[in-house]
């Protein structure tokens, strides 16, 4: 049974359609992705099914009784208080029966009570119960921490929290009042990736339904079963989570293409019968072809090739005017000849990294170092090495002190103690997080031409042209420009530069999918090497051959040599293991009650033992060769720069996965 069901949404602003035609629906325990570029109108639309905004047509019916939720993505409260109190506030209901059950436990004192009212106390306690009036504290604590709030937080007032925080605030006590369906636009914007990992645990196990605006790429993985793609022509729907997505869309892609070559194929076969036949004996059917042709060119032409196609288009339809008179012969040919594929993309960007010379073989060196500012000490390193060609992402919480190790690097903020070495031969490119680089009062031509002074102004628009700015965009001041607009020109003016080596600071921020998924392809095939920091885990997993993770609460920095995935699983395996050692240790008396078993088990677990360290050492044989022949093939490296990228990550997974055997190996030896 659907929860909502929206038929034919359209919204207009004056003359100008933002989206037309929207059909969907959003069945009980769905999770659906509304994915789009920048300015197609998600978040327009989620505001009318919402009920904040009415569309210019169609209807949004919902189902009775139904709860919901909406997140925008800058949060606002409408009441007053701490952090506690907003979250508080959800259990109002339950409030009142813990009153009445303290109520009822003072009258409970007098021995003249009726057997009537302690029978009420009961059925009240249990309902309490039922409802977690036993448990909705420790929940609360629970929503709070994993979304990244401290315990001295909770009783911060609402009115003094950051952006962010209010954000995140009202995002926990929406997850706590438990609707039936939440809409939530860009969850994920004010979360680190440990609070990310959280909510993503979180949704997933929740059994209500859910539409969700975000330009995360992994969460929409972890968390989505479903996909709606929005763009300025409809929407289409898919299954399954982002991934499943991406393939899927290309299979439509091309198929929708080999349909569009097979029918104008068709087409000008009859354009060449007509052209055979308009003066022999056939004339009659010739006529008639080319009526017919004249109609579908003059269809395909006002809605659509699809449209013509999916809903297949008869010569009456209203949605379009059809001439008094067939083409011309000659008018035919050309006017088929021009019909362009339906697979149009939007204005994208248009992304190309200039390349320096071959830096040294060691690009970046640290020995000793600790950074942070005068008597504040963010966190240690270990004596860390990035190679040319590597790309080392750089993770941890707000305020761990990732940009200022970035800055550290480029001798911006001096280190504590220790040293930081830079290779030979570097030229580095920077995309600071908050653009410095940019200057405020100056237009996008006059940034474009402190980096090329030698171009022309035509040079200039059309190179910004490839970044998305068009016309009267080109005299716009910094200051005028969306966080968007502004990650785009410092990606052109990066774009300008000659690098070997790139420091980037949160260069997906304010992008949208199909930019990120841009920027993405384009380093992957940069030859040079990249330190990367971002909260977009998608990026870290693609591009990341090693993960440097800030630990704020220990002050240091680790180095993970492999994948973001890698890194995970890891993990999880090492909590693993560590709930096993507790459950071994809180068993421990338990244990000694069998000690003769044991005895008799033992015989068996080193006969286990044998067989694993067998096993390990045949494992850990073939990984050998196989890493043997990858280090062969980096040696002698194949031309394709994005296939050299491909075989150092896949040595570097081999290599990690036999250190993990080794490991194993070392542990099983008495």
């Amino acid at each position: 049974m659907s929860l909502i069901n929206a038929s034919n949404l359209s919204k207009a602003f004056g003359p100008a359609d933002i989206f037309k035609g929207i059909s969907f629906s959003i069945a009980r325990g769905s999770r659906l992705a509304l994915v789009g570029p920048n300015g197609v109108g998600k978040t327009t639309l989620l505001r009318i099914l919402v009920g904040l905004e009415t569309a210019s047509e169609g209807t949004v019916s919902r189902a009775k009784h139904i709860r919901t939720g909406y997140l925008p993505q800058e949060a606002e409260f409408e009441i007053t208080g701490t952090v506690w109190d907003a979250c508080m506030q959800v259990f109002s209901d339950l409030h009142k029966r813990q009153d009445e059950l303290h109520a009822l436990e003072e009258q409970m004192a007098d021995p003249s009570l009726s057997a009537q009212e302690m029978d009420r106390y009961g059925k009240l306690q249990r309902e309490f119960e039922r409802l977690g009036g036993y448990t909705y504290t420790s929940q609360i604590k629970q929503v709070l921490t994993g979304l990244g709030f401290l315990p001295d937080d909770y009783y911060l007032p609402l009115e003094h929290l950051s952006g962010g925080q209010r954000t995140r605030a009202y995002l926990a006590r929406l997850l706590l009042s438990n609707p039936d369906l939440l809409y939530l636009d860009e969850p994920t914007n004010h979360l680190d990736i440990a609070a990310e990992e959280w909510l993503e645990g979180y949704l997933s196990q929740w059994p209500g339904a859910a539409l969700i605006v975000s330009h995360d790429r992994y969460f929409l993985d972890q968390v989505c079963n479903g996909i709606l793609e929005m763009t300025q022509v409809g929407l289409e729907h898919y299954s399954g989570n982002y991934t499943a997505y991406l393939h899927e869309r290309q299979l439509r892609a091309d198929h929708r293409q080999e349909m569009f070559e097979a029918e104008k194929g068709k087409l000008l076969k009859d354009v060449e019968y007509i052209k055979k036949n308009i003066s022999g004996q056939n004339v009659s059917q010739a006529k008639g072809k080319l009526r017919r042709l004249s109609r579908v060119v003059q269809a395909i032409e006002q809605v659509g090739f699809q449209a013509v196609l999916t809903q297949k288009w008869a010569e009456t339809s209203e949605d379009v005017t059809i001439a008094t008179s067939p083409f011309g012969v000659e008018e035919a040919e050309r006017r088929v000849r021009a019909l362009r594929s339906p697979i149009r993309s939007l204005p994208r960007l248009h992304l190309k990294l200039r390349t320096a010379g071959r830096s040294g073989e060691i690009a970046l060196r640290t020995q000793d170092l600790v950074v942070g500012f005068t008597n504040k000490v963010l966190f240690s390193a270990p004596d860390i090495v990035l190679r040319r060609g590597e790309c080392a992402a750089l993770i941890g919480p707000n305020g761990a002190g990732k940009t200022t190790f970035l800055k550290t690097i480029l001798e911006k903020v001096p280190p504590l103690s220790g040293d930081v070495t830079l290779g030979a031969s570097l030229q580095i490119g920077y995309f600071a997080q908050a653009h410095e680089g940019l200057k405020a009062e100056k237009t996008l031509l006059q940034e474009i031409d402190s980096v090329m002074p030698n171009w022309l102004p035509r040079q200039i628009r059309d190179y910004l042209a490839r970044f998305m700015f068009s016309g009267d965009d080109v005299y716009k001041t910094v200051d005028m420009l969306s966080g968007g607009e502004r990650g785009r020109l410092a990606l052109a003016k990066l774009g300008l530069l000659d690098t070997n080596l790139l420091l980037l600071d949160e260069p997906t921020n304010h992008l949208d999918i199909p930019a990120q998924e841009i920027l993405q392809k384009v380093l992957d095939e940069y030859p040079g090497t990249i330190l990367l920091v971002t909260h977009d885990r998608y990026l870290i997993d693609a591009l990341g051959s090693q993960i440097w993770e800030i630990e704020p609460d220990e002050t240091r920095l680790t180095v993970f040599k492999g994948t973001y995935s890698l890194r995970k699983q890891e993990r999880e395996r090492l909590a693993a293991l560590q709930a096993a050692e507790e459950i071994v240790k809180s068993s421990s008396l338990g244990m000694r009650k069998v000690k003769n078993k044991e005895a008799t088990d033992m015989a068996r677990v080193e006969r286990r033992r044998v067989a694993k360290i067998q096993e390990l050492e045949n494992t850990i044989s073939n990984l050998e060769k196989d890493l043997a022949q990858l280090a062969f093939r980096l040696e002698n490296p194949p031309s394709d720069l994005v296939k050299v990228g491909q075989l150092g990550r896949e040595y570097a997974r081999v290599q990690y996965e036999m250190d993990l055997l080794i490991n194993e190996w070392e542990g099983l030896q008495k």
